[in-house]
């Protein structure tokens, strides 16, 4: 089966309960990790092993090979790292659903049946996917003024990879690199190094960023933006050539207000130690 994948939608991550479920939007569709779909339904210490089981289960007992509804994306795991991994439509997700006796399964398909709805909704009136975000933030504790930086900050990152697209980047690592160009010349650390520092694993780091921080990785992507388009950049080498100059512009005025403040901008604070409660899913980009 061959899906051509989104880069801008790997590393998504949507919530059931206590459980992160991910996605990728794939040719006008939600994929959703099997994995995550099992750990979510079963509880299992080890749900790739469950899944594993699982299949030679229903091949041995009705002769259907449920690999052959999958297809296999690149996810973004827990050690930051992307990896192929056996992901479904919101139609045979049904089906995985179907072979997994839990009583969470009813609840599961009303919320599964109800996400991707919410996606279609946002294609129509893109508006409402920014009054989810902005929801969602508001039960998480966030306060406003924040919120409305991170809505902007989500804008301002999809109009760099939509640039990016338009000049030849099409792998995810490519996006990731460039990425972490622009944060290395931002605040003199990479998006792994940043997440380390403040304690973070699968968590968005930039849900963790406080107001600099964002306004920091604001001015190096729009600067970034604003470079490609100048010089009219094309292909990996020239892009990542003006993502290092427009980080480094962000990283010269970090460190003039630094100097100025006698305060660093970059904070080990984060919002899982500042607010305990908070559990974060991803919400628009990732870094």
């Amino acid at each position: 089966m061959s899906k051509k994948q989104d880069s801008d939608s790997q590393g998504k991550i949507i919530v059931f309960g206590a459980k992160q479920i991910r996605r990728a939007w794939v040719n006008d569709e939600w994929y959703f990790s099997v994995v995550d779909i099992v750990g979510a339904l079963t509880d299992s210490p080890n749900p790739r092993n469950y899944w594993n089981m699982m299949k030679a289960r229903e091949k041995e007992g009705s002769g259907v090979e449920l690999s052959t509804i999958c297809v296999q994306l690149k996810l973004t795991s827990a050690d930051g790292k992307s990896y192929k991994t056996d992901c479904v439509s919101t139609e045979n997700a049904f089906r995985i659903i179907q072979s997994i006796p839990s009583p969470k399964a009813e609840p599961f398909k009303r919320w599964l049946a109800r996400v991707g709805y919410e996606r279609v909704q946002e294609i129509e009136n893109p508006e409402l996917a920014q009054q989810r975000m902005r929801e969602l933030y508001k039960q998480k504790g966030y306060p406003t003024d924040w919120i409305e930086k991170r809505v902007r900050s989500i804008a301002v990152r999809d109009e760099l990879t939509d640039e990016w697209k338009n000049r030849g980047i099409r792998e995810q690592e490519d996006f990731a690199i460039l990425t972490a160009e622009i944060s290395k010349a931002t605040f003199g650390l990479t998006p792994t190094q940043y997440k380390k520092l403040k304690g973070l694993q699968r968590e968005n780091l930039r849900d963790h960023m406080n107001d600099l921080e964002l306004i920091f990785t604001m001015l190096g992507e729009a600067a970034t933006t604003e470079i490609t388009r100048n010089r009219d950049a094309l292909g990996f080498d020239a892009n990542k050539g003006a993502a290092h100059d427009g980080g480094a512009i962000a990283g010269n005025a970090r460190r003039q207000l630094e100097r100025k403040s006698g305060r660093r901008v970059v904070s080990r604070r984060n919002y899982l130690t500042d607010r305990p409660k908070v559990s974060l899913p991803s919400v628009g980009d990732h870094g």
